[in-house]
């Protein structure tokens, strides 16, 4: 019986190193990053925790990396479940590397993966609740197939509404939150189309997140963290586990739909609007 392997990109650190934790120990683990040094630091911890692991460093925003990626975990046994956990934030890059990374990285990773996996697998992307701020019509069905046909044509179509709104930190925050309403979308394309093989396909939406990265975004992603349940930022082991969760074969009609992890922060700020909205129109209602 072959061994199944478990790719984790992203997996350096943080909530992608924290679901590796997660996974079981008769499975190959494959964690990619851009940053070798970490990568082989968490390889070794995972390793004196049991399991067989292994880095392999990997750029998701280039192909020729993914697939390279993709094909060495091929050659290690039947891959069984991929994570997609590399990302960047708004502080960490301006607009056009975090399409380049986030956007573009979803879909070679899903493209690259789909083509070597089989029935059973599955495969989940890391989009953020900063997506849910956009309305659906900015990122629909036609961007996901421009992505796939055009790279070059996609990237400039959005730096193209990135460039609309003021200041630098505006410009990067529109394109991180284009790029993650993308994953979702395209994470619900590819269940669609994956699915004929028997290949499941989910995003997982993170709220702020106790990581490095998220300390980077703490000055403005905490204003979202009022709307929370217990008005705290999550941490690396809750996402890890829930992203484990969903790459868990068992959870096999969980496809095509985003999970929303972000301690309530998202419809606690829209309760509170509607709410905010109740009070007004009693208001009026009185004075008139």
């Amino acid at each position: 019986m072959n061994k199944t392997v478990c790719v984790i990109t992203g997996g350096g650190s943080g909530m992608g190193l924290a679901a590796a934790k997660e996974m079981p120990k008769n499975k190959i683990i494959v964690l990619s990053g851009r940053t070798v040094k970490k990568l082989e630091n968490a390889v070794n911890e995972l390793t004196n925790m049991g399991y067989e692991a292994h880095d392999f460093a990997c750029d998701t925003a280039k192909r020729e990396d993914v697939r390279a990626l993709a094909e060495y975990a091929a050659s290690l046994g039947e891959i069984k479940n991929v994570i997609h956990a590399a990302g960047l934030s708004p502080a960490m890059a301006k607009p056009e590397q975090l399409l380049r990374v986030n956007a573009l990285g979803t879909v070679h990773v899903n493209q690259e993966f789909s083509r070597l996996m089989g029935p059973g697998s599955v495969i989940v992307d890391v989009s953020s609740n900063s997506a849910y701020v956009l309305p659906d019509f900015l990122v629909g069905k036609g961007l996901c197939h421009l992505a796939e046909k055009n790279e070059e044509k996609f990237v400039r179509r959005l730096l193209k509404l990135c460039s609309l709104v003021p200041g630098d930190y505006q410009k990067s925050g529109l394109a991180y939150a284009l790029s993650k309403k993308f994953v979702i979308r395209y994470a619900q394309m590819c269940a669609s189309s994956y699915g004929e093989k028997g290949i499941r396909v989910v995003s997982l939406s993170p709220g702020l997140i106790a990581t490095d990265m998220g300390n980077l975004e703490a000055q403005e992603g905490g204003k979202m963290l009022q709307f929370a349940a217990e008005k705290r930022m999550g941490t690396p082991e809750e996402l890890g586990y829930a992203l484990a969760s969903l790459a868990d074969e068992r959870n096999g009609y969980l496809a095509g739909v985003d999970v929303l992890c972000d301690g309530g922060a998202s419809f606690g700020k829209l309760f509170r609007k509607k709410e905010k909205d109740q009070k007004a129109r009693k208001t009026a209602v009185s004075a008139a």
